[in-house]
């Protein structure tokens, strides 16, 4: 009896890590295919990116690819997605060494409109007007920019000592709906990075000063309802 519970818990014990063997394999092989897929999607765009392209890049097959994303359309939403939240993390790195709240919205605003990872989620938010089953990965990504944003600059104003009238949520939700329009409207222009930086800048607002000179940072323009304000409503530096 005891010899078949030790078989039995050895059976056991072999079929979880088989189990655990095939989930990293396919999280590997989910990996390879994006990152493959991603460089593509941004060159040629979807229509001009076939499946047997993405599979000769990850040195895969084409089934694999309708195996873990089962569309094409599925995979470049993943692929835009993915990209955007590495794009929030290396913002966010970026301005970690700032000082001023003057530097921290200039490197938020350098680095996020140094890349195309934007426009490429653009794309996608376009594509789930017509394919709604992808909207909640989108959905997903934008809340973990928004509550990642606002853990980043929490950790800034408690670090520095910053004061602020918005809540950290709202800074970050209206730093990354500043950003969204600003790049889209640059690319449609043809505006080069730095012009973006500097149109993100305007329209961000001139930086308060820090707490110690009795001044509110606003990270994306607060408004201060109980000071002056300018005509178009900003609270006047």
């Amino acid at each position: 009896m005891a010899a078949k519970s030790a078989s039995t818990e050895t059976s056991a014990g072999d079929s979880r890590h088989a189990a655990r063997a095939t989930r990293s394999a396919g999280r590997k092989m989910r990996s390879l295919l994006l990152d493959a897929a991603s460089p593509l999607f941004r060159e040629r765009g979807l229509a001009g990116t076939a499946i047997s392209d993405i599979a000769t890049a990850a040195d895969a097959f084409p089934s694999q690819i309708t195996y873990y994303f089962r569309t094409k359309e599925a995979l470049f939403v993943e692929c835009a997605c993915r990209d955007l939240l590495y794009l929030a993390r290396t913002t966010e790195q970026a301005a970690l060494s700032a000082r001023t709240p003057r530097d921290y919205t200039h490197a938020l605003a350098e680095t996020v409109t140094a890349t195309d990872s934007v426009a490429f989620f653009a794309e996608a938010l376009t594509l789930t007007r017509r394919r709604p089953d992808l909207a909640p990965l989108v959905e997903r990504t934008i809340e973990r920019l928004h509550s990642e944003g606002a853990s980043a600059y929490a950790s800034q104003i408690e670090r520095h000592g910053w004061r602020t009238l918005r809540t950290p949520d709202q800074s970050s939700r209206r730093f990354w709906a500043v950003a969204i329009g600003v790049i889209l409207e640059g690319y449609a222009m043809g505006r080069s990075a730095d012009e973006l930086c500097g149109e993100m800048l305007r329209v961000l607002g001139e930086q308060a000063k820090t707490a110690g000179d009795n001044a509110r940072l606003r990270l994306v323009g607060d408004r201060d309802t109980a000071t002056d304000t300018t005509s178009d409503g900003e609270t006047s530096s």
